[in-house]
């Protein structure tokens, strides 16, 4: 029964990882409802700004703000790369990585120097597996990103845009649509691009009073919505890593329960098939000593 007792190892080990699994697939459902809120919670306040924003922007002021101003060319970009610091969350790291691969491509090929600044150990190590340069690396960031690691993040960038060091800042980042739909995504964070006026809405708005002036809010607000996308990119990457890793380890229970079944047929079959062997000799011996 040597093949059996094999078997009904296989059987056990598998079963201890299924335990594994489902228990990692219980915490990332827990993590991934806390990290949802926090997305939630972050639309509304960013939301304003832009339309704030919005409201404020007209070509006259743009020509006043270098955070607002488009560069004809562009010649130098960072690159801002999320990534998360464990595995087991199928695609999800490669996915970022590849869409950072891109990016990088389009703009090598355009003739842009790029300065890469990554989150993460998965990107951070792959890039430095690729030997590609990297100007900067955080590890450190919790799965509850703050408004301060948002900033330690871009403030020095928006210093070098603003000093015409840096052309362009780009973020690689997870979307969270759901917690089966986290795309990569690239977002442009400098210059600030105006945010779309709504339907009906023309220059600025006349129903209330700017104190002390357009130039003085959109001094204090530019900064702060460049540090707010950065922000909404780091809380939306944190919920899509655990809904990634949520549907990862569904799979990988699923599929040890598949196994398990499989391993648990054969297991039968090879105990039914012992048995109808010693039946058939106790059968055989039995006739032949009656012979």
């Amino acid at each position: 029964m040597a093949k059996g007792r094999e078997l009904k190892g296989r059987i056990r080990s598998v079963e201890n990882t299924r335990k594994i699994t489902r228990t990692m697939e219980m915490v990332a459902t827990s993590k991934m409802k806390r990290a949802q809120d926090r997305v939630v919670a972050a639309r509304p306040y960013a939301n304003s700004l832009a339309e704030v924003i919005a409201s404020l922007y007209s070509p006259e002021l743009a020509e006043r703000f270098r955070l607002l101003r488009q560069p004809s060319t562009t010649k130098n970009a960072a690159v801002i790369l999320l990534t998360s610091n464990r595995g087991l969350a199928g695609g999800f790291n490669a996915n970022l990585i590849k869409e950072t691969r891109n990016l990088l491509a389009r703009l090598d090929g355009e003739g842009t120097s790029t300065i890469l600044r990554i989150v993460g150990r998965k990107g951070l190590g792959y890039f430095r597996y690729v030997g590609r340069e990297i100007e900067s690396s955080r590890t450190d960031f919790t799965d509850r990103p703050t408004g301060e690691n948002a900033a330690d993040l871009v403030n020095d960038l928006i210093g070098k845009f603003e000093r015409g060091e840096v052309d362009a800042v780009y973020v690689v980042y997870a979307k969270f649509n759901s917690a089966l739909s986290t795309p990569p995504s690239t977002i442009k964070i400098l210059p600030v691009t105006p945010p779309e006026k709504k339907s009906g809405d023309k220059g600025l708005r006349h129903d209330y009073l700017l104190f002390p002036s357009a130039e003085a809010i959109l001094e204090q607000l530019l900064p702060l919505y460049v540090r707010n996308s950065v922000y909404r990119a780091l809380v939306e990457t944190a919920a899509a890593e655990q809904g990634a890793r949520r549907t990862a380890m569904k799979n990988a229970t699923d599929n040890a329960g598949d196994i398990i079944n499989v391993l648990r047929r054969t297991y039968n079959r090879a105990r039914q098939a012992q048995i109808t062997q010693e039946i058939a000799e106790i059968v055989g011996g039995s006739a032949a000593l009656e012979g």
